[in-house]
C-alpha cells in the first residue's frame, strides 16, 4: 500500500526572486530526506505561491525496509576472561547493541576473531521517517532571511501555518512553534481557509479558493491572457521578457490580465527609460505595435493578483502610478536636455568613485589611458580610433545625468542616446551605450570594437585599481562585482580573437601610471590580478571548451608560464584532442622527466656544443636549435605539440645514452642547461607534470 503526502509551509508574501528558487530548494531537501532514510516514491512534485511552499509525494512507500545489520565489537581475547567467562566489555557492547551475550558470534577479521551480533532492524513507518523532516527546514538558505517576533527564529518569511498530510492524516511536526495541522488558507482577498480531507486534495481544493498553486500552470494561464489582449489590439506580444514574465507569475495566485494607458506626450521620452519604468519598476509590460515599425504606444500590460471584478478601477489605479513615474522620468530627461556633455564631465571631478581610489573623474582619465593602449590589438582604422578616444575621454559623464540617478541601471545606455542626441558619432554612442557589457557572467558582448575596447579597459582600470587598495573578492562576498568582470575580459578577448598577453598588457599600464604609490601598488598586486583573470579562465574553459571533466587539462594549461587568453584555449583544446592519441603518455612522460631535472639547471649557463659528448645529445641540440628558430606567433599550438612529438624520441635518445649529472661537473651543467631549453619551450605550453597520464 503506497501513500499520498503533502507538506506546505504557509508564509507572509515572499519576494518573487526567491520563491521559485525557494522551491526547488524545498523540493531538494525532502528528496535527500527520503533518500537518505530509505523511504522510495513515484513522483515529487513542488508547488508556490508568494505566500506558500509545498512539495506533494505520490505513491510513497508504506515504511521502510526491514534490514540485517552485523555489529563488531570487541577481540575475542578481551571479550573473553582467562576462564572463558564473559568480560564486561562483551556484556557492555551485547547491552549497546539492545541485545545478549548469547546472540554474540565470533568471526575472524585479518587473522585475529572478534565479537560480533546480527540483529534485525525494523523498518519505520512513513509516518515516523516524515516526522523528522521538520528538523531539516530551518536550515534552508536564502539570500535575506528575517527575524519575527520576539524569537531568534529566521527565515524567508514569518511562518504562519504548515500543512503536514499523510493521506488523511496529519503528521505531527512543528516548525517556528507552529504546529502542523490539515488547513490551508486560500486567497489573501478572494478566498478562505479550507481543512484538507486527503492530501491530494490540494491543488483543487486551492483553486477552489483563489488559489493557482502550480507555478507552471499559473505562468501558462498569465502567457494565454496576454497572447489574446494582443491579438485583439494587434500588439506585439511581449512575453519575450522572460525575466519578467517570471516575476510577475511569482507576484501573484490568481493572475487577471489587463491593459493600461497613459498620455502620448511621454513617448518623446527615450523608448529605454518607459520600458525601465514600466518593466523594472512597476512590472507591467511595454506595449509596441504589431507591424513592421513595432512602434512604442502609450499603453501597457499589467498582471493583476485577483479576478476580473472592479477591474476599471485597478486600471486608473495603476495609470495613475504610472504617470506619476513616467512625469518624473520626462522631467528629469527634460532637465538634462539642458546641458552639453562637458557639463557632466566636469561634474565628475566632484565624485568619488570610491575614497580610496579617487573620483568618477580621475577613473575615466585612466580608462581612456588604458583604451590607447589597447588601440592597435584592435585593428582600427583612423577615424575609428579618434571615436574611441572621444568615448574614453567622456565614458563616465551620465553617471550624473538626472536621467541615470533615478534609473541607475540604464547607465551606458543613456550615454549612448545622449551622445547621439548632442552629435556624437555612432561610434562613439554605440562605445558608450556599450562600456558595461557583458553586465552579468553570461550576459551579452559588446557588439562593436569602439565599444568592447572600452569595456576591456574599464573593467582592468576596475581591477586593477581594488586589488591595489586590498579589495579582494573572498568567498561569495564580491560587493565590486570583480568575478563578472573578470569573466567579461575574458570573453571580449574571446570573441574578438585579442592576442594580448594580460601581463604584458598590464605592464604597459604600470609604465603609463604617473602616481609613484599607484605605480608601486599595481607593480605588486598584478600577479595576483593575472591568477585572478586565469581563474575565470578556467571556469569558461570548463563550461565553454568541453572541459568540464578534463581538470588536468586545465590545471596543465593554466599552469604554464604566460597568459595569453587565446593561446591558453587553443592549447587547451589540442591536449584535450590529443589525449586520446597512442603518443600523448609518452611525450608527457619526456616532458615531466625533462622540466624536473631542469630545475636543477642554472639560468646563467648557455650550452656549449664544444662540451657535447654524444650524437644523441648533438642531435637533441640541433632539433632545439630549429624550434627555438620559430616565435610563439609564427605557429599554431598544434604545430608546437608535434614538435614536442618528435622531439620525444630524441629526448629518451637523450636519456639512454647519457647520464645528465655526470660526475665532470662542466659536462652535468652542459645538459641540465639543454634540458632547460627544452623546458623553456615546453612551460609556455603546458605545465606537463599536472597532466593524468594512464
Amino acid at each position: 500500500m503506497t501513500h499520498t503526502f503533502l507538506l506546505e509551509i504557509g508564509l507572509e508574501e515572499m519576494p518573487a526572486k526567491v520563491v521559485a528558487p525557494s522551491a526547488n530548494q524545498l523540493k531538494a531537501l525532502v528528496k535527500t530526506h527520503l533518500k537518505e532514510n530509505g523511504l522510495g516514491y513515484q513522483r515529487l512534485d513542488v508547488y508556490s505561491t508568494p505566500r506558500r511552499l509545498a512539495v506533494s509525494v505520490t505513491e510513497l512507500e508504506e515504511k521502510q525496509a526491514d534490514r540485517n545489520e552485523t555489529v563488531k565489537g570487541p577481540a575475542k581475547r578481551i571479550a573473553l576472561d582467562d576462564a572463558g567467562n564473559w568480560s564486561k566489555a562483551a556484556i557492555g557492547f551485547s547491552k549497546g547493541q539492545r541485545a545478549s551475550v548469547e546472540d554474540i558470534v565470533f568471526k575472524e577479521v585479518n587473522g585475529e576473531e572478534y565479537v560480533f551480533i546480527e540483529k534485525e532492524i525494523k523498518g519505520q513507518s512513513a509516518e515516523q521517517v516524515l516526522k523528522s523532516l521538520a528538523d531539516r527546514l530551518p536550515s534552508m538558505t536564502f539570500p535575506v532571511s528575517m527575524k519575527w517576533g520576539n524569537t531568534s527564529y529566521k527565515f524567508i518569511r514569518p511562518v504562519h501555518w504548515l500543512v503536514a498530510l499523510l493521506d488523511d492524516k496529519v503528521v505531527d511536526m512543528t516548525l517556528f512553534d507552529v504546529k502542523s495541522g490539515s488547513e490551508t488558507r486560500g486567497h489573501r482577498f478572494l478566498g478562505n481557509a479550507v481543512t484538507l480531507k486527503h492530501a491530494s486534495e490540494y491543488q483543487a481544493a486551492l483553486k477552489q479558493e483563489a488559489v493557482i498553486v502550480d507555478r507552471e500552470e499559473r505562468q501558462d494561464e498569465i502567457l494565454k491572457q496576454i497572447k489574446a489582449l494582443c491579438q485583439e489590439n494587434n500588439w506585439q506580444d511581449p512575453t519575450t521578457n522572460v525575466s519578467l514574465v517570471n516575476e510577475v507569475t511569482d507576484l501573484v495566485e490568481y493572475p487577471t490580465v489587463f491593459h493600461g494607458s497613459f498620455e502620448e506626450s511621454f513617448l518623446k521620452v527615450p523608448e529605454v527609460v518607459l520600458e525601465t519604468a514600466m518593466a523594472d519598476h512597476q512590472r507591467y509590460f511595454p506595449v509596441r505595435a504589431d507591424d513592421q515599425d513595432a512602434a512604442f504606444l502609450p499603453y501597457f500590460i499589467a498582471v493583476r493578483n485577483g479576478n476580473d471584478q472592479g477591474l476599471d478601477h485597478v486600471r486608473k489605479g495603476n495609470e495613475k502610478v504610472l504617470s506619476a513615474r513616467l512625469a518624473d522620468a520626462a522631467f528629469f530627461y527634460e532637465e538634462d536636455n539642458k546641458h552639453a556633455i562637458d557639463y557632466f564631465v566636469d561634474k565628475l571631478k566632484a565624485v568619488s568613485f570610491h575614497e580610496k581610489i579617487g573620483s568618477l573623474y580621475e577613473k575615466q582619465e585612466r580608462i581612456e589611458r588604458i583604451a590607447q593602449l589597447l588601440i592597435p590589438y584592435f585593428d582600427l582604422k583612423s577615424e575609428a580610433e579618434a571615436d574611441v578616444k572621444r568615448a574614453a575621454q567622456i565614458c563616465k559623464f551620465d553617471l550624473v545625468t538626472q536621467t541615470v540617478t533615478e534609473f541607475t541601471s540604464l547607465q551606458g545606455q543613456i550615454a549612448g542616446i545622449f551622445a547621439q542626441e548632442r552629435g556624437e558619432t555612432e561610434t562613439v554612442s554605440n562605445a558608450l551605450a556599450e562600456q558595461y557589457l557583458p553586465d552579468s557572467m553570461e550576459g551579452e558582448l559588446p557588439r562593436t570594437k569602439a565599444g568592447a575596447l572600452i569595456s576591456l579597459a574599464d573593467k582592468m582600470d576596475s581591477l586593477l585599481s581594488f586589488f591595489a587598495i586590498g579589495l579582494v573578492p573572498t568567498g561569495s562576498n564580491d560587493p565590486f562585482a570583480l568575478r563578472r568582470q573578470a569573466m567579461g575580459i575574458v570573453r571580449i578577448i574571446k570573441a574578438y580573437d585579442l592576442s594580448l598577453s594580460i601581463t604584458d598588457w598590464m605592464d604597459a599600464i604600470i609604465l603609463g601610471t604617473q602616481n609613484i604609490e599607484t605605480k608601486a601598488l599595481y607593480e605588486q598586486n598584478k600577479d595576483s590580478v593575472s591568477r585572478f583573470i586565469l581563474d575565470r579562465l578556467d571556469l569558461w574553459l570548463s563550461k565553454n571548451a568541453g572541459l568540464d571533466k578534463e581538470y588536468d587539462v586545465r590545471a596543465a594549461v593554466l599552469g604554464s608560464s604566460h597568459d595569453n587568453v587565446i593561446v591558453l584555449i587553443e592549447q587547451a583544446r589540442v591536449l584535450k584532442a590529443e589525449k586520446q592519441s597512442e603518443q600523448f603518455k609518452p611525450v608527457v612522460e619526456s616532458l615531466t622527466r625533462v622540466a624536473n631535472l631542469a630545475e636543477k639547471a642554472d639560468d646563467d649557463i648557455s650550452v656549449d656544443t664544444k662540451l657535447l659528448e654524444t650524437d644523441s645529445e648533438h642531435n637533441l641540440n640541433d632539433a632545439v636549435n630549429a624550434i627555438e628558430m620559430m616565435t610563439e606567433n609564427d605557429i599554431t599550438a598544434e604545430q608546437r605539440w608535434q614538435q614536442f612529438v618528435q622531439l620525444h624520441p630524441l629526448i629518451d635518445a637523450f636519456f639512454d645514452e647519457n647520464m645528465v649529472m655526470a660526475k665532470d661537473e662542466a659536462v652535468k651543467a652542459n645538459r641540465l642547461a639543454l634540458l632547460n631549453r627544452i623546458n623553456k619551450l615546453a612551460r609556455p605550453f603546458a605545465k606537463f607534470n599536472a597532466l593524468v597520464i594512464k
